[in-house]
């Protein structure tokens, strides 16, 4: 197997308090490398053609015409969908094409809160995750940040624990938070393969603080939730921060780490 890590960081303000983002990318190939059975033959080709995966048997490959398009294995002992616990199996050229690379990424790389006001729900700013994964198994995407938000004189907006009545928490709890007297930083989910928690985008969590809090699932499905080879998965999150009257005047960041996993 084989890892690849693609890291960017990016600076912007909350208000007049400033965040680093940090992106962390997190990609996972599995290189499978075995001798092809006696007699399989990948590719014929000379100075004038070149066949790629020929079908020596009654046919294969793929037609169309301006109604329809077909993909074709005949004469295969034994063409489809095969799955058992720990494995998946197309056998036939009609699965070429439903290969899917694994891809992720988020519609911004910095958020502006612009200058806060106390006392207020409205305080927000949105991105969008996107996911392509080919892998039997699904996907998953986490997060987690570096610290509370905090000043450069050390001051902090702290993580929200969500309303009094019902509260939430970085990995267990989901809660509301519609009282402008409840302060912090948290946030919440809507969209493709969210938990269910988030109830589409009404309820909130803090962010998971590293390194004493492990990476939090905000997106996917795993093998167990019925993950799947899936394109184009879309999600939002929703970022928001209520601060008081008291609350000191600065520049605040932290740093948020996302980690988009396949599962094989």
């Amino acid at each position: 197997m084989e890892y690849g890590l693609e890291e960017k960081t990016t600076r912007f303000k909350v208000g007049n308090k400033k965040l680093k983002i940090l992106l962390v990318f997190g990609f996972l190939f599995l290189a499978l490398n075995s001798a092809p059975p006696v007699g399989a033959v990948s590719s014929i080709s000379s100075d004038n053609y070149r066949i790629v995966w020929p079908n020596l048997n009654m046919g294969a490959g793929t037609t169309s015409s301006t109604g329809y398009k077909l993909n074709t294995t005949t004469g295969q002992t034994a063409p489809g969908l095969y799955s058992s616990t720990g494995y998946r199996v197309k056998a036939g050229f009609q699965y070429i094409h439903s290969i899917i690379p694994f891809a992720f990424s988020l519609s911004v790389i910095s958020l502006n809160f612009g200058t806060l006001t106390a006392n207020v729900l409205t305080n927000e700013q949105t991105l969008t995750l996107t996911v392509d994964s080919g892998s039997a198994g699904g996907y998953q995407v986490k997060v987690e940040e570096s610290d509370p938000l905090t000043s450069t004189s050390g001051k902090t907006i702290v993580d929200t624990t969500c309303d009094a009545a019902d509260s939430c928490d970085q990995d267990t709890d989901f809660g509301t938070w519609t009282d402008t007297g409840t302060y912090g930083f948290g946030y919440t989910m809507s969209g493709d393969d969210v938990p269910a928690g988030f109830s589409s985008g009404t309820k909130f969590r803090n962010f998971a603080d590293a390194p004493g809090e492990s990476p939090v699932k905000i997106m996917g499905k795993t093998p167990a939730e019925g993950g799947t080879a899936s394109k184009n998965k879309t999600a939002t999150l929703t970022a928001r921060i209520n601060i008081s009257n008291t609350q000191a005047a600065g520049t605040y960041r932290n740093v948020l780490t996302f980690i988009a996993i396949p599962i094989f």
